[in-house]
């Protein structure tokens, strides 16, 4: 069976944002797991750690190996965040379009 999401290591901020917007922001866990593209079985359980009050992370925090590799972890989370900010500007758009008729 393919897998439809690649594996791959989150950073703890990236962790902690994801789960602040399911509890904090008042998103499904689906919602969010696919506009950050993660697996939201994994979501679903760092939100129910974070319930539990456990740590979001079980293992150390992976350091990147090099210049490359830290440029393109920065770049894949601001990926992500910039795909949060154009579903919320889709949003508004949509609200203010119906409001104004």
């Amino acid at each position: 069976m393919k897998k439809l999401i690649p594996d791959r290591q989150y950073t703890g901020e990236f962790r902690e944002a994801a789960v602040s917007q399911v509890l904090e922001g008042g998103r499904s866990i689906r919602q969010v797991a696919r506009s950050l593209e993660m697996s939201s079985s994994t979501l679903g359980k760092r939100v129910a750690q974070a319930r539990k009050g456990q740590a979001l992370s079980s293992r150390s925090a992976r350091v990147p190996v090099g210049e490359m590799e830290a440029e393109v972890s920065r770049l894949r989370q601001e990926v992500a965040r910039l795909k949060v900010e154009k579903e919320i500007l889709k949003k508004a758009a949509a609200y203010f379009a119906k409001e104004s008729m």
